[in-house]
């Protein structure tokens, strides 16, 4: 894939995927698993009718679910969904969102229009649209605590 120029000004909704996987609060935390292995996707957006209320990543299945040993059967996404939920709007540059996902530190950010959901952005969408992004994303979108280490990743990733 071609490298968007660094001087042009990209907004979200340019490389935003729109066929978001969303699930409802009231899902069982099994069903939202089930979507996720389906889809092969690390995240269910919970909406309220197209509303974001609310993200389940594998992480929050992980350390709320899992971890405490309860039945992903009965806890809902509700229970373990991350509240509330950082968005974007679809006009967002490419910048401040690669800026949100660096402060937050979040990898994925629901796009809305208005309130009602219409696409996602990852980490991963940024770095294949507009890699130069990448060195700002590295160490804090994959979780890299140290210098080296994030350099590592980079260069693992193919990036300058």
């Amino acid at each position: 894939m071609e490298e968007i120029r660094t001087s042009e000004i990209v907004y979200v909704k340019e490389i935003m995927r729109s066929d978001v996987k969303t699930a409802r609060p009231d899902s069982s935390v099994l069903e939202v698993v089930e979507d996720m292995n389906r889809y092969n996707v690390g995240s269910i957006v919970v909406v309220q009718g197209r509303r974001p209320v609310g993200i389940v990543t594998e992480e929050d299945v992980l350390r709320k679910c899992v971890e405490r040993c309860l039945d992903p059967s009965r806890c809902k996404a509700k229970d373990i969904m991350t509240t509330p939920t950082m968005t974007a709007k679809e006009d967002t540059t490419l910048e401040e969102a690669t800026s949100l996902m660096v402060t937050h530190r979040i990898r994925r950010i629901p796009v809305v229009r208005g309130a009602e959901l219409v696409g996602i952005i990852t980490a991963t969408d940024l770095i294949e649209n507009k890699p130069s992004l990448v060195q700002r994303l590295g160490k804090s979108a994959w979780g890299c605590k140290n210098r080296d280490h994030g350099n590592a990743r980079i260069e693992r990733l193919g990036q300058p």
